[in-house]
């Protein structure tokens, strides 16, 4: 694919970090506009963005380094690293911490929890849906072997230099299969959005949807860390958040509808 977007004798603007950064705007600008209507202050959102764009990015890093912990003790300096630094992480993590970030800045700021989630979650699968266009243009987070048409085959050196994918072999583009499905989520969940429905039920259905997507995509990943009783560390993950979704669904399915001019209150 094309890792590098643009390149000037030693320096590159990788593709992936503008991929990233695009996906983080338009995210923030559905959010805003999200948040907007339903009477929440958009600076305060705003705000909020950053912080969880920061904790997304720290939690990814570190579940990356978790899962190949003894690799990184081996030499430590790589935590550190350049390598480090532009590698994608590990999305649950990055979820996991944005969500426990954002928690307590809106109890901080007296934000509705849900209302507020609800709002964040369209952005977020449209972010995740641009990011991972990002990873197919670096070649991480690649899939195993297959023949199928669509099968996409790295020749570029750099991209198995900057993520070990492997060169001249057909694969499953599973980067392509999140992002057509988070992009599918995100069109879904803005159009509920606009309806009247009871906090929680956006973030929620954006939590078991996603979750669900990711267990899947999972089985036609490449997994270079063992399996637990048959499943990859980020298929448990997924389960867990899957529940916490499905557990709000069912809680606000029920419930009274907030007027989306209103900030709906957790």
């Amino acid at each position: 694919m094309y890792p590098k977007l643009i390149e000037i004798g030693s320096f590159y603007l990788p593709t992936y970090g503008v991929l990233v950064a695009l996906g983080f705007l338009a995210g923030l600008a559905v959010t805003v506009k999200l948040a907007r209507r339903s009477g929440l202050n958009p600076e305060l959102i705003t705000n909020l963005a950053v912080y969880v764009a920061l904790g997304g990015m720290l939690g990814a890093k570190l579940m990356m380094i978790g899962f190949d912990w003894r690799d990184y003790m081996a030499v430590p300096s790589r935590i550190f690293s350049l390598e480090t630094l532009q590698a994608a992480g590990v999305f649950q993590g990055g979820l996991i911490l944005a969500l426990v970030t954002a928690f307590f800045y809106m109890r901080h700021q007296g934000l509705p929890v849900l209302g507020t989630s609800d709002a964040f979650a369209p952005g977020v699968a449209i972010g995740h849906a641009i990011g991972r266009l990002g990873c197919l243009a670096a070649g991480c987070c690649w899939g195993v072997e297959c023949d199928l048409p669509w099968a996409v085959t790295f020749h570029d050196p750099v991209a198995f230099g900057l993520t070990g994918v492997p060169l001249e072999v057909g694969l499953h583009p599973t980067q392509l299969y999140e992002s057509v499905a988070e992009f599918a989520l995100f069109l879904g969940l803005f159009a509920l959005y606009k309806k009247p429905h009871a906090p929680g039920r956006i973030i929620g259905l954006y939590l078991l949807l996603s979750s669900i997507l990711r267990f899947g995509i999972e089985f036609l990943r490449f997994h270079q860390q063992p399996l637990n009783a048959g499943l990859s560390l980020t298929q448990w993950i997924s389960i867990g958040l899957g529940l916490a979704g499905l557990i709000l669904v069912m809680r606000t399915g029920s419930g009274k509808p907030a007027p989306n001019s209103q900030p709906a209150h957790a």
